[in-house]
């Protein structure tokens, strides 16, 4: 028996990153089975319109709302108000031209499940990043991997997860806008406030390559103090325990201070260190929230 057909929208929220942005959509232009409708949601001022992505061969729809992660994922959830299932890219995320036909296949096969995220080749997050040729070779080279089609994830991984939209209409499930701007864990608290409707699996199949352009990014102190900030706040939330908030923070403290002496050319690392010291302090002093970024 087919599966049914499900409809697809795929949502990318895009902060003064054009450039790359045209690409990865040229890229998604490519799939075997292309999206229903492709939202995006840019900065206003990055210029960015529908006709940017003239044939581009589903329906477009350019939209904007406040700044930060979270209040453009949702305003991209807003708008696909008829869809089945949402897939949220980040605008540096390459995918294999099967990756929603095989998310496609997964969601009809398995209707309990109600969480998806796929595989990375290589994730430019960790390193200088990678260009889109680096990224287009290595999506070109694949060889088949001896891995499971599927694994059991608490949670899924922000720069490619898709849910079944149901769930989330029927508990209004929304992004948490109290983790501003990059909205560092926001990716993990939404993913897990939907787990309880369904399993969350990551796709072995589902293949693509997270390039993690620097530009565009929070500033190493803000970024740095989330990395303080966001942990303890959802662990008061109730969506992380305080053993993974402590390894978080612990980790990146460490890092961020070793590092300060020798960081690597694409990390600010002591504006990391100083935005985790602003961030204990605040601690100390009971004033840390995540909002705080904003006046730093």
């Amino acid at each position: 028996m087919t599966p049914p057909k499900l409809k697809i929208a795929v949502g990318i929220a895009s902060a003064g990153r054009q450039a790359i942005l045209r690409k990865t959509v040229a890229q998604l232009s490519l799939q075997s089975r292309p999206p229903d409708a492709l939202i995006v949601c840019p900065l206003a001022s990055d210029g960015v319109d529908a006709a940017t992505f003239a044939g581009f061969p589903a329906k477009t729809r350019v939209i904007t709302g406040p700044v930060g992660t979270s209040a453009q994922r949702n305003s991209i959830l807003t708008a696909a108000d008829d869809a089945d299932i949402i897939v949220f890219f980040d605008d540096d995320f390459l995918a294999a031209p099967d990756y929603l036909a095989t998310l496609e296949n997964t969601f009809a096969t398995y209707p309990d499940v109600t969480g998806v995220t796929g595989h990375l080749l290589a994730d430019g997050i960790h390193g200088p990043g990678l260009s889109v040729s680096q990224g287009l070779e290595l999506l070109h080279s694949v060889q088949p991997r001896p891995l499971a089609d599927f694994e059991p994830r608490p949670g899924t991984y922000g720069c490619n997860m898709a849910f079944r939209m149901a769930p989330i209409r029927a508990n209004r499930l929304r992004f948490d806008e109290n983790l501003p701007l990059y909205g560092w864990q926001e990716d993990i608290d939404f993913s897990l406030r939907q787990a309880p409707f369904g399993r969350t699996l990551k796709c072995n199949r589902m293949i693509g390559v997270h390039l993690g352009v620097k530009s565009g990014r929070t500033s190493g102190v803000r970024f740095g103090y989330s990395q303080i900030a966001n942990p303890i706040y959802l662990t008061h939330k109730g969506t992380m325990s305080w053993r993974h908030a402590m390894m978080l923070m612990w980790r990146n403290i460490v890092s961020n201070l070793v590092r300060s002496f020798y960081p690597e050319p694409w990390i600010d690392r002591k504006g990391r260190l100083k935005g985790n010291l602003i961030a204990l302090t605040d601690v100390a002093t009971r004033r840390l929230s995540p909002s705080r970024i904003l006046q730093l």
